[in-house]
């Protein structure tokens, strides 16, 4: 969920002589609109090729601003292109990635894969059972601003951390639909939060939550270094700003991000990381396997707050 846009954005990528890889987009929303189209539009590597919504007359507006085409079935959008990128309600995701990989076709992911274990353990094998390589959208997680943090902090020894993500988007606007409004910021904003202290502080072993699923949820992780991290986080708060972020304390001092409205900067390399994982067939450091391993983190966490 975010609220920054992209405008005027420019990508150049690499200086080879490909051809770009076709990209289809499933979904017509708002993310797809403010996102997933916009980014694949502005990467010389990559054209949207297709667009497929459940509402036909969304997918036509949608594929007409990146002179695409709008297609009314999904399996000829799969017939039609060389990858896909979804920007779908989770469960809707889950079943159509499956059918995609099925076909042959490269995944970029939305978070969480699912609204149910299951399900996300379902997609995770038949894509092993496929092969088709895969890619994750934690967005805070390519841009460069969090990944020099990442870098700068690897090979110390945490003591803790802590992480918030506080927003008022299910108060109303675009992003308070029906799945975020059932389930709450945990699914929602859950991901990127639980990923950054993950990625931070090492392999989560233990997570717990206390609070509320509709309001207020307060996450505390064990991790295998023995470190232990804290995360706030909520959607239902009126703010004038996002505000994002994570302190990591060690013995010498602390490292700080900032992660509000990093979606743009994150935007070319999204998407020429994508086209590079479509052309190798090799999966992203960020594929399916890390979204099962957060939705198992989410489900233990989220049978706390019952």
């Amino acid at each position: 969920m975010t609220g920054d846009k992209l405008t005027h954005m420019a990508i150049t990528t690499s200086d080879h002589n490909e051809a770009p890889v076709r990209v289809g987009i499933v979904g017509a929303g708002p993310w797809a609109t403010l996102y997933h189209a916009p980014i694949f539009s502005a990467c010389s590597d990559t054209v949207v090729a297709g667009v497929w919504a459940r509402r036909s007359d969304a997918a036509a507006t949608l594929a007409e601003a990146h002179d695409a085409r709008a297609y009314t079935s999904f399996d000829d959008l799969l017939d039609n292109v060389d990858a896909l990128s979804f920007a779908v309600p989770p469960p809707v995701q889950a079943s159509l990635a499956e059918r995609g990989a099925r076909s042959g076709k490269a995944l970029l992911l939305e978070k969480p894969l699912a609204l149910d274990l299951e399900s996300a353990r379902s997609l995770a094998r038949v894509v092993d059972e496929t092969g088709v390589p895969t890619q994750l959208l934690l967005t805070w997680r390519y841009s460069p601003r969090v990944r020099q943090f990442l870098d700068e902090i690897t090979g110390r020894r945490a003591l803790g951390a802590q992480a918030r993500f506080m927003t008022g988007g299910l108060l109303g606007g675009p992003f308070a639909t029906p799945w975020r409004l059932e389930h709450g910021a945990l699914m929602d904003l859950g991901p990127h939060v639980i990923d950054l202290l993950d990625a931070a502080l090492g392999p989560v072993v233990d997570i717990s939550a206390r609070g509320s699923r509709s309001d207020w949820v307060n996450l505390s992780l064990r991790h295998e270094s023995g470190a232990v991290s804290q995360a706030a986080i909520t959607a239902t708060c009126a703010l004038d700003e996002v505000r994002a972020g994570a302190e990591v304390y060690f013995d010498d001092g602390v490292g700080t991000i900032d992660t509000t409205n990093l979606s743009v900067s994150a935007a070319s390399t999204v998407a020429s990381e994508f086209a590079a994982v479509v052309r190798s067939g090799r999966a992203h450091s960020l594929d399916v396997r890390r979204g099962l391993y957060l939705q198992e983190l989410l489900t233990a966490a989220a049978r706390d707050l019952r």
